[in-house]
């Protein structure tokens, strides 16, 4: 029987597929994949054949509420859609091999027996799986969606009250007060821009057009050096060379530059520089901003995440700034690096390939 098998071979069987696991190039095998994963996968399946081989056998609907509930645990302990369908096949080959290795007495019926219960796990599990994602992913956007509202209304009351102040004619307008009106329709403008961009690239919708780079940075730098007055900085912009031309969306890229700027704009200390160049570099644009936010610590982690930690006296903005960013160079067949300097700053820089090289520049983004 291919359950006493199974039961009888279980550690053999759980080697051969962590072994199977450990040198599969993608995705790599997890610590808890080969600690929880392969051992779950096989008293499931030990109980099913086992149910199988007697008078009742195990009704398809029971097959699919325990591989569903099994892959409703498996995303709880990280894994991927890819893994869960890998680790079924690495188990059913494992088992189909040694059992012909040990010249096991199966037979044909129940090898289609074993067949028909990993199909119906891996669809259920599978189902499961991205049910329950896609149950997170609601949530999250949810969250993001109340944080962004939040945001928003925080920055049109602190707008707003400025206003108002500025309306009586108890301040004057190039003081303290009008420096605080100005940053929140900065930060507004920004929060907008930015959501548009979240929008279009989760459609892949983009505009292509050539760009010259004067005028498209110009352009840009007109909105900075706004900024940057409120806030206090001197906004540097180095000479571009006039022959410099891109090919791309110009609201996705300018929108990337922007939230740049103003992660630079937010951390860099009180009187500090920001610096903003262009130029090409083996057939690639760079677009660079410089700070001087005094580095990123090793203890924030990755910068570009969703949502992350907040750094500097500033903690307001929702951390998608760098993400969406990233996302739009991405677009354009590009990415952004990062230069940290402890002590002293950052250089964030956008690398796409120049207008020659758009041909091999992917339309849109997955």
């Amino acid at each position: 029987m291919l359950h006493e098998f199974v039961t009888t071979h279980r550690e053999a069987i759980v080697a051969r597929t962590r072994e199977k696991m450990t040198h599969r190039p993608w995705p790599t095998a997890s610590t808890s994949e080969l600690e929880h994963g392969v051992p779950l996968f096989l008293t499931q399946l030990s109980e099913t054949l086992r149910c199988e081989s007697t008078a009742t056998p195990f009704a398809p609907d029971a097959i699919g509420a325990a591989a569903a509930r099994h892959g409703a645990a498996l995303l709880a302990l990280g894994f991927t859609v890819s893994q869960v369908v890998h680790d079924y096949g690495d188990i059913c080959q494992a088992v189909t091999e040694l059992a012909l290795e040990n010249d096991a007495p199966i037979t044909t019926q129940e090898f289609h027996t074993l067949n028909r219960c990993l199909d119906t796990a891996i669809a259920e599990a599978v189902t499961e799986h991205a049910r329950v994602t896609a149950e997170f992913k609601s949530i999250e956007e949810v969250e993001r969606l109340g944080q962004l509202t939040h945001e928003i209304r925080d920055k049109l009351n602190t707008a707003l009250f400025a206003f108002h102040a500025l309306k009586r004619g108890a301040v004057a307008i190039n003081g303290s007060t009008g420096a605080v009106l100005g940053r929140s329709l900065m930060g507004l403008r920004a929060l907008v821009d930015s959501t548009l961009s979240d929008i279009r690239l989760a459609s892949h919708q983009q505009r292509r057009e050539p760009l010259s780079l004067t005028d498209f940075l110009s352009d840009i730098a007109v909105a900075g050096s706004l900024d940057a007055e409120y806030r206090g900085l001197k906004f540097v912009v180095e000479p571009i060379d006039a022959d410099l031309t891109v090919s791309g969306d110009p609201q996705l890229l300018a929108s990337a530059v922007m939230n740049l700027l103003n992660n630079a704009f937010k951390f860099t200390r009180a009187g500090g520089s920001v610096v903003l160049r262009a130029y090409h570099q083996d057939r690639r644009l760079r677009i660079e901003v410089e700070d001087e936010c005094g580095g990123i610590p090793d203890s924030k982690g990755d910068p570009f995440q969703p949502f992350g930690d907040k750094r500097g006296s500033d903690r307001t903005g929702l951390g998608l700034g760098l993400s969406i960013a990233r996302k739009a160079v991405r677009a354009h067949g590009g990415d952004i690096q990062i230069r940290n300097t402890p002590g002293k700053g950052c250089v964030f820089s956008i690398e796409i390939p120049l207008a020659a090289d758009d041909a091999a520049v992917p339309e849109s983004v997955a």
